[in-house]
């Protein structure tokens, strides 16, 4: 790696699986302190272990983000200390994906896919961006997804959650950019780690068919990217949606 994030500190919700676990991982590759947020201590306490045996810097939190303004302040509070004072990225990964048809949601999985997926990123970065600017600057990666811009029959909740976290993506571009933090998002195809041989498919691998990449993504390209969003490389772009889809929101495989 290039040490394109030494000496900077980095919050990672929903670090304990999938693309929240691969970001994490990379950030600290690239020098950084990572505090490895999410409610499993086991797996958190599993990231971090890899991390140091690397030679990486990371401490574990548990949260849980349920959209309280008090939870999102108090890991704010708590990552800070953790890291020296300070926080230099925040990424807001941490998620749920319930995806009912809209008959089938009730209220309680409304509120819940809300709560999580949109107040509780909302409050963090509340709480972090303000500490980020009065230390000069800083960065705010959010997590978006690929159907919240191509329309699918089912889980309309969590896409319009997602289209939310777009939205709030170019609005604290405009709040915070002028005020010394970059705030950017990355939009995910379907991406999972490789399935077992002669285990079951993963049930979203049939939505990139037709797709230029033509199956899943690994979290690693994910985290490649917010690497990239992350690091001084990237010290021109403002409220941009990075898609990393294999193509799925904007290219179609015609078969001849």
């Amino acid at each position: 790696m290039s040490n394109r994030l030494e000496h900077k500190s980095a919050l990672v919700t929903g670090a304990t699986s999938n693309i929240g676990r691969a970001i994490a991982l990379a950030f600290a590759a690239e020098g950084a302190h990572v505090a490895v947020s999410g409610r499993s201590r086991k797996r958190g306490e599993e990231v971090v272990a890899a991390i140091r045996a690397a030679g990486g810097k990371a401490d574990f939190l548990p949260a849980d983000l349920n959209g309280g303004a008090a939870a999102s302040r108090a890991l704010a509070e708590e990552a800070a200390a953790v890291l020296g004072g300070r926080i230099d990225i925040l990424v807001n990964n941490a998620g749920i994906y319930p995806s009912p048809t809209t008959p089938g949601t009730d209220e309680e999985t409304f509120d819940r896919i809300y709560a999580v997926n949109v107040k509780a990123p909302f409050f963090l970065t509340a709480a972090v961006a303000p500490a980020m600017i009065a230390a000069g600057g800083g960065t705010v990666i959010n997590l978006g997804s690929w159907i919240a811009r191509l329309g699918i029959p089912i889980g309309a909740v969590y896409s319009s959650s997602k289209g939310a976290m777009e939205v709030l993506t170019r609005a604290w571009a405009a709040e915070f950019g002028p005020r010394g933090v970059r705030v950017n998002a990355i939009s995910p195809g379907v991406v999972h780690t490789p399935i077992p041989a002669g285990a079951d498919a993963h049930p979203g691998d049939i939505m990139m068919k037709g797709t230029p990449a033509g199956t899943f993504g690994l979290p690693e390209a994910i985290a490649r990217a917010a690497v990239y969003l992350a690091s001084d490389e990237a010290s021109f772009v403002h409220g941009t949606v990075l898609d990393v889809d294999g193509g799925r929101t904007g290219v179609a495989v015609v078969a001849a």
